[in-house]
């Protein structure tokens, strides 16, 4: 049997310098806390919680006086830091280089918008921490479109802007913009091109990964939309694709017969998580 972890899968850069950032200060400050879970996978959340990490919902946040607080990779809102400045909260800020630039690339783009009665919108999923972040930057006025339903959402008589959650389906966003084309042929359209670069890469290496192997552990939590973007694209290439965040989740009599096992996940998956399924289906199917 042999078993093969992705090269490709792990954290993204943006997790792994927020990640740092947050294991530095909790050497250091005993007092600190995260707006939100740092990454979308809860085994890494619970080593990082072990470490000391407080982790905080909005709710709480607005009532937090007089300390440290991590922003995500994912990014805020602008009435996020106004209010850290107002309650005296320290603000390290670990948004993703990505996030931030696409952050100032819609508050400009709104405020160009404004100019000529347009509007932006925003492909992406609806409450996501990135999504809400990027709203903020247009005093809460940009659009939010999931799918083609939400079309109807767009007002086709004035001019429009739209971008894209950075890890997002690149073919989904094209679909989406094709379809906007074809329903928006008086008015200006302006596209931005926000994807993670990373993002894109992962899923075009992904499905080379999945036909390499004979069946697939993809690891990741369930509230990534990464994560569940990578494994659909894993289940195309390959039937033999089962999703687990953890490892009392793996089903070993369904993989046992495979030759080639192959561990693959999210960019929100930590590479110890993958290496410890790996150990783990090692000494289950080699000890019997």
């Amino acid at each position: 049997m042999q078993i093969s972890i992705d090269k490709q899968a792990g954290f993204c850069f943006g997790v792994v310098s927020a990640i740092d950032r947050l294991e530095k200060e909790l050497k250091t400050n005993s007092d600190f806390y995260c707006l939100g879970d740092i990454v979308h996978n809860n085994k890494e959340v619970e080593r990082l919680r072990k470490l000391g990490l407080k982790t905080i919902d909005k709710q709480e946040f607005y009532s937090l006086k007089n300390s440290r607080l991590m922003i995500r990779a994912h990014g805020e809102p602008p009435s996020t830091y106004a209010k850290a400045k107002e309650n005296n909260i320290e603000i390290i800020d670990a948004t993703c280089p990505m996030v931030l630039k696409l952050q100032r690339e819609v508050y400009k783009g709104y405020q160009e918008m404004k100019k000529i009665n347009g509007q932006v919108v925003i492909y992406g999923k609806k409450g996501h921490a990135e999504v809400v972040g990027l709203v903020g930057q247009t005093d809460e006025q940009a659009i939010v479109i999931s799918n083609e339903q939400d079309l109807d959402k767009i007002d086709f008589t004035r001019p429009l802007h739209i971008y894209s959650q950075t890890t997002k389906n690149r073919e989904d966003y094209q679909k989406i913009i094709s379809l906007i084309k074809q329903k928006h042929q008086t008015q200006e359209i302006f596209v931005t091109d926000s994807i993670c670069k990373k993002v894109s890469l992962r899923a075009d290496n992904i499905g080379f990964f999945a036909k390499s192997v004979d069946c697939v552990l993809f690891v990741s939590g369930k509230d990534s939309s990464n994560g569940n973007y990578l494994y659909n694209l894993c289940l195309k290439e390959n039937e033999h694709t089962f999703f687990i965040s953890e490892i009392e989740e793996i089903d070993l009599e369904e993989i046992k017969n495979f030759e080639h096992i192959g561990i693959s996940g999210a960019t929100s998956t930590p590479m110890w998580l993958m290496k410890e399924v790996a150990d783990y289906v090692y000494k289950e199917l080699t000890d019997k």
